[in-house]
């Protein structure tokens, strides 16, 4: 009898299991995917065109917002900030200085040590240098975050909602950050994860991707507390346990409470960070005042309030305004409980706290639950009308998203 030749074997034999689960990832994400990826590329080449057309970045500082090259202005502001942690590490320190607003020297412990570290490990690894690295491992994590802004929207409603979601968190006011040297976009992605496996009962997985969440951005909190409400009331209910919930409540601040304590004790102050980010920075939680200020001075035409930028404040002063109808939405679909406090303290953070106010479509970038209610509506819709939609906030993003907050503010 003929032996079977190679390709008749290669045809019956069935697919090894690593192949089967990239086959099967790749149907599962694969659109939601394809759709973040246009729907950004198209914002982003709209970005690069406005820098390129303006010119503006030319004549400025290389740290603040220029460069040779259009692309170069992504590694400016807070990404000249992380390329140095990458590069030297920290040095934390207290430095007084004699000034009417700041009273500290600015130093590079207000930033969390995981987005840079990861830069300093893939430059290492694969010579892109830091600028490369740093690009990379935000874009990369970007569309880990439309993945699970997906997941986790599919689960609550349907698939194409959540395809619709993953587009758009490419669109979404401050989405510019998601393709540039920030941590943004790898916060997202761990938030929604750890979201996603509270969802999904998987309690130490959702607390130890808190933990790491909390070694990124100090907006852990946020998440902190929305992963201890879901444990309390699954313990409450004895649903899955008492170790798993309770694990997770003593597991999740760890990274953020960890840092903020060692930034401390070699300052030799153990509030040391937020004094560093009073005094340095100018940011700190004030209850709301600063953005009654900007909300009076915005509305009235008054310029007369702390990092006034005209164009990046009305971006987010209409951001604002349209919050309470998004939460509005949002508890009507019944989200779980979690979901609601998650998103509720992210924006009282962020409205409560004096900032640079133009910056707020850019701190609101975790709320991706703020998506799901505009993504439900959009899937409601003929295809034809959703993508008209997506396809014309993909063209303008790339101003108001990208051009808005990197050339006319500061991000």
């Amino acid at each position: 009898m003929d032996e079977p030749d190679d390709k008749s074997i290669d045809v019956t034999e069935p697919p090894g299991p690593l192949k089967e689960w990239t086959r099967r990832t790749a149907r599962r994400f694969g659109p939601a995917l394809g759709a973040y990826g246009a729907a950004k590329l198209t914002g982003f080449a709209v970005f690069m065109y406005l820098l390129d057309a303006s010119g503006d970045f030319r004549t400025k500082p290389a740290r603040f917002g220029g460069g040779a090259h259009p692309w170069d202005v992504l590694q400016s502001w807070d990404g000249w900030w992380y390329q140095q942690v990458a590069a030297n590490g920290y040095h934390p320190q207290l430095i007084p200085l004699t000034g009417q607003w700041i009273t500290y020297e600015q130093n590079s412990a207000a930033f969390f040590p995981l987005y840079p570290g990861l830069m300093r490990v893939v430059s290492d690894c694969t010579g892109l240098g830091l600028y490369g690295a740093g690009m990379l491992v935000s874009i990369v994590a970007s569309f880990v975050a439309a993945a699970g802004i997906y997941a986790l929207t599919a689960k609550l409603t349907d698939r194409r909602a959540g395809v619709i979601a993953a587009a758009l968190w490419g669109v979404f006011p401050g989405s510019g950050a998601e393709w540039a040297v920030y941590s943004d976009s790898l916060f997202v992605a761990l938030a929604v994860w750890a979201c996603y496996m509270v969802l999904t009962h998987r309690w130490l997985q959702a607390g130890v991707i808190t933990l790491v969440a909390g070694l990124n951005r100090p907006t852990a909190s946020a998440l902190i507390a929305a992963l201890g409400v879901a444990a309390l009331i699954a313990v409450y209910r004895r649903r899955d346990g008492i170790l798993g919930p309770v694990g997770a409540i003593v597991i999740a601040p760890l990274g953020m409470v960890g840092y903020i304590t060692w930034v401390g004790w070699r300052m030799g102050d153990l509030t040391g960070y937020f004094t560093l980010q009073r005094g340095a920075w100018l940011h700190y939680f004030d209850y709301g005042k600063h953005t009654l200020r900007v909300l009076r001075g915005v509305l009235f035409g008054h310029g007369d309030y702390l990092f006034a930028f005209g164009t990046e404040d009305l971006i987010a002063v209409l951001l604002v305004f349209a919050l309470p109808v998004l939460l509005v939405l949002l508890v009507r679909l019944r989200l779980p409980v979690f979901l609601i406090v998650y998103t509720v303290v992210t924006i009282v953070l962020v409205l409560g706290s004096q900032q640079m106010f133009g910056n707020t479509s850019r701190y609101l970038l975790p709320a991706f639950p703020l998506l799901i209610p505009i993504a439900v509506a959009l899937s409601r819709v003929s295809r034809t009308s959703a993508l008209t939609v997506l396809g014309m906030a993909a063209v303008t993003s790339g101003w108001y998203a990208g051009y808005v907050i990197f050339e006319l503010g500061v991000p």
